[in-house]
């Protein structure tokens, strides 16, 4: 009776942690104790870190629990992440919650739920189209349909979707398809009356305890199906751990087991090379491993593993060009270091693991915190001549506790404090022109400074909600600064090209 009580109290003040309460946060684990050689989760991270460029988070899950788990400072374990295309995964996962309640059937035509903005004369390829070819990515279009929707002039995606040539008939060939993704989002708003973030969180979110979830719309009010959502690296890991398991939650039916079963599954062949994770089969907006499992899988390295025969998931965020780097690392380092039963504590180990997991970052600029040129250009000002980034002034303030970059340009002027030696978080709006995915309002930012150079200022501008990262250097050159501005990822060309801004007269400047 008294150990009874013991364990009530220690609940009631939240120092007991009840293995799988609903809405809780996964429970915690040691690897060995899920049978995972810590040394191999070691080995792992020492080779994202040295073939990866920009690894962001990862959360390792193993019998529903995480053994390992590690954020890139400045990105930190509250941040959400824009996650790309792994967004796909959950705009199917609202298309087959909606075939549960009744609201479509994965058979129907595509044009039958858009008759007022179909074609007056629809194409056969276009009216053989069902809801299944979108989310086997078997539309028919000869290629993606994405770019073509982003750029028609009224916004009205749904009605350029439908206007395209569907060149093939549908069903007959893979093409990777991010419009007709946007498209499965479409037609849940359509037959819910809800976006697709509304629709899941009652369905999805709350049973998953997933309490922030922002995902991006369309001019036209229709959520990015193909790649808006943003989550935690958590709960990412949460939405793989119900796929593994067979669409349970805390032992409640969330998604029904077929469906699960149907999505995780091959449904399409999308190549040969038996080297290469894109070439392994499709399923319904998932896309299918070549070693074992499946996964939800986005741009520049957002990835949600699910291993049903390990019984794994393992959820991770990024910001690189070297996707095939993370698959690789977990293929020859991560699955050897699996075993079937657990193994005996290696407590030192483990503690070099936790260590390690503790203490990831990613690099700062390296450099010194001040040069003799630093006190004549602090609290100048420098005009730019019109440019294709739309800076129009910049000013370097060395005054305070932290150097302070100011950006002028047509939506206004962006103070960004920077860390000497560290990341310093803060907020922004300096966020236009990264990407066409970021284009207004308050954003996280954490920065970086030193001098590089005796006249050189380098800054880093990590974007911690996306990927991005923008390097500006400012070399200081007589009534002149150079500033170039490099990203880490880019739709589009990522040195942007130089620009030179001229001093002007600011008598009122402090040093």
């Amino acid at each position: 009776m008294r150990r009874l009580s013991l364990l009530f109290l220690l609940c009631f003040l939240g120092i007991l942690r009840i293995e799988g309460a609903p809405g809780d946060s996964f429970a915690r684990s040691s690897p060995e104790a899920e049978g995972i050689d810590s040394a191999g989760v070691l080995a792992l991270v020492d080779d994202l870190e040295k073939n990866v460029d920009a690894v962001h988070s990862l959360v390792l899950v193993r019998h529903g629990k995480v053994v390992a788990e590690g954020w890139w400072s400045p990105y930190a374990a509250d941040d959400v992440h824009i996650l790309y295309s792994v967004t796909k995964s959950f705009t199917a996962t609202a298309v087959g919650l909606a075939a549960a309640e009744g609201l479509l059937d994965v058979n129907d035509r595509v044009i039958s739920f858009f008759p007022e903005i179909a074609p007056a004369k629809p194409s056969e390829h276009l009216k053989a189209m069902r809801i299944r070819d979108l989310l086997r990515m078997n539309s028919g279009h000869q290629d993606d349909t994405i770019d073509r929707l982003r750029t028609h002039t009224d916004g009205q995606w749904r009605r350029a979707f439908l206007g395209l040539p569907v060149e093939n008939k549908p069903g007959t060939r893979f093409v990777y398809n991010s419009g007709g993704a946007y498209m499965l989002a479409a037609i849940v708003q359509k037959v819910s009356g809800q976006t697709v973030e509304a629709f899941l969180t009652p369905r999805l979110f709350s049973p998953l305890g997933i309490n922030r979830h922002p995902w991006y719309l369309s001019d036209e009010g229709v959520a990015l199906g193909d790649g808006g959502l943003s989550l935690t690296t958590e709960d990412l890991a949460k939405f793989g751990q119900l796929y593994l398991q067979k669409g349970l939650w805390h032992g409640k039916r969330v998604l029904p087991e077929q469906w699960v079963e149907a999505a995780g599954s091959l449904q399409t062949s999308n190549g040969g090379d038996p080297a290469s994770d894109w070439d392994a089969g499709y399923g319904y907006q998932f896309w299918r491993n070549r070693t074992t499992g499946y996964r939800a899988d986005g741009a520049q390295g957002q990835f949600c593993l699910i291993l049903p025969e390990y019984d794994v998931v393992l959820a991770i965020t990024s910001g690189t060009g070297n996707t095939k780097g993370i698959l690789d690392a977990v293929w020859s380092r991560l699955l050897p270091a699996l075993r079937v039963n657990a193994l005996p504590d290696n407590a030192a180990v483990e503690a070099k693991l936790t260590r390690r997991l503790e203490s990831l970052a990613l690099p700062i600029v390296d450099g010194v915190d001040s040069t003799p040129r630093a006190k004549e250009v602090s609290g100048r000002t420098y005009v730019f001549s019109e440019n294709e980034q739309g800076i129009q002034t910049v000013r370097l303030d060395l005054g305070g506790a932290n150097p302070v970059i100011t950006f002028k340009d047509k939506d206004g002027i962006h103070p960004i404090s920077c860390g000497l030696g560290r990341w310093l978080r803060g907020t922004t709006t300096f966020r236009k022109r990264i990407s066409h995915m970021w284009d207004a309002g308050q954003q996280g930012m954490a920065a970086c400074a030193a001098w590089t150079d005796v006249d050189a200022f380098t800054a880093k501008f990590c974007f911690d909600e996306t990927p991005f990262i923008i390097t500006a250097r400012l070399k200081f050159e007589g009534d002149h600064l150079l500033l170039n501005i490099d990203h880490n990822q880019r739709w589009g060309e990522r040195h942007r090209p130089q620009i030179v801004g001229q001093l002007v007269s600011d008598p009122g400047r402090k040093g």
